[in-house]
């Protein structure tokens, strides 16, 4: 018999994806300029110039052979150290060039990294909003997800139900900051409290909870934000890294995993067996190649910055309630009623393709991915005021 679990997934797209299909076929129907799609966080910036440079310059003078052949499982021996080299330095002290796994993108570092913590009947715990996927991914790993609410109004973490949420079977923490769909960036302080109760946690029950930090968006902050990094408070950390936002360049699909190289057990070890059972293994050699090149580089994340300041100042002036995100490019706003995805399905009525908050952990919001165009912003904005005064008018 066919899985049906799978099946199940198959054949139900998650929220988003619809949406963004919904979107595609209304697009074909009255025009790619009458509809305001803010449902996936597909970055609207064009890659930096040095990306089309690195690629040039690596087809014209590299041996092709090497440049498009199989790389080591877990990712070519250069490309792993200049990760290595660029974490350390950014940093500090944390990896080796064998702390290292190359995968494609942030969604793949996950999913690996679940299943080398991961024995079955295990529990991972997040905070809401979290990224829906974060469940399919421990349920592929044999593990169950507990989410976590955050604290009301700030979404930071609340430390008193984290420690409510630990048990014996807490093998791992996944926190994502900046946030999606929130773009809330964890302060020091609450890093430092976090690991310092998952470190009391694990010594009560002699078995390591494991920090894992899902980080897509680590670059994407606006007025000098500063993300910490989760290595530099708890040695029993990993960080599942993307490219997709940074450089603008999703469809890519290339990221790492970097395993804190003071981790307990044989991490590294269980990651390489994970991406070998998974099938996760030589991410594409070219981007590899790519990336190694262009470590700490960006695209243009000004545009994200003044989308968010524009729209934040006009939603609130038609009456939503928001927190003014501090990176990634969402926007997560209170929904005009209880109902988030009622207020949805309302909003697409004036064309604006909203994602309800309630595959996210948090009803009664919905989520504004504002990596558009400027000008689709400014095109959307009537449609936010008519949408809010049709509650006004009844």
């Amino acid at each position: 018999m066919i899985n049906k679990n799978y099946i199940r997934l198959g054949n139900v797209r998650s929220v988003i994806r619809e949406l963004f299909e919904y979107g595609n076929a209304r697009k074909r129907e009255i025009g790619e300029e009458n509809v305001f799609d803010f449902s996936l966080g597909n970055p609207s910036v064009p890659p930096p110039e040095e990306f089309k440079q690195v690629l040039c310059e690596l087809i014209r003078n590299t041996d092709p052979v090497q440049l498009h052949g199989y790389t080591s499982a877990q990712g070519a021996p250069q490309v792993r150290a200049a990760v290595a080299a660029y974490i350390n330095g950014t940093f500090g002290d944390h990896v080796t060039a064998d702390c290292i796994y190359m995968t494609c993108g942030a969604a793949a570092a996950l999913t690996i990294t679940l299943c080398a913590l991961c024995n079955g009947g295990d529990e991972v715990v997040t905070f809401t909003p979290y990224f829906p996927e974060y469940a399919v991914f421990a349920a592929q790993a044999g593990a169950t997800l507990v989410p976590v609410r955050s604290l009301p109004g700030t979404f930071d973490i609340d430390l008193a139900a984290l420690a409510s949420a630990l048990t014996p079977k807490t093998k791992a923490v996944i926190i994502n900051s900046p946030n999606n769909p929130s773009g809330v960036v964890y302060p020091e302080q609450s890093i430092r409290q976090l690991c310092a109760l998952l470190e009391e946690h694990s010594a009560k029950t002699g078995s390591p909870v494991y920090l894992i930090s899902d980080e897509p968006y680590r670059e994407l902050v606006y007025g000098g934000e500063r993300v910490p990094y989760v290595m530099d408070y708890y040695k029993n950390s990993i960080v599942c890294y993307s490219f997709s936002k940074s450089l603008s360049v999703p469809g890519e699909r290339i990221g790492y995993i970097a395993v804190n190289k003071q981790a307990e057990g044989e991490v590294y070890a269980a990651v390489c067996g994970a991406g070998r059972s998974l099938g996760y293994v030589c991410a594409p050699s070219l981007l590899q190649f790519a990336v190694a090149k262009l470590m700490g580089r960006t695209s243009d994340i000004s545009v994200y910055r003044r989308n968010r300041d524009r729209l934040c100042s006009a939603l609130e002036s038609f009456g939503y309630k928001t927190v003014r995100p501090q990176g990634a490019f969402y926007l997560f706003v209170e929904a005009l009623e209880a109902d988030a995805a009622a207020f949805c399905e309302r909003a697409k009525k004036f064309e604006l393709l909203l994602v309800p908050g309630d595959g996210f952990g948090c009803k009664g919001y919905v989520r504004i991915a504002y990596c558009v165009s400027p000008q689709m912003i400014e095109r959307s904005l009537p449609a936010f005021k008519a949408l809010a005064n049709s509650y006004k008018n009844g």
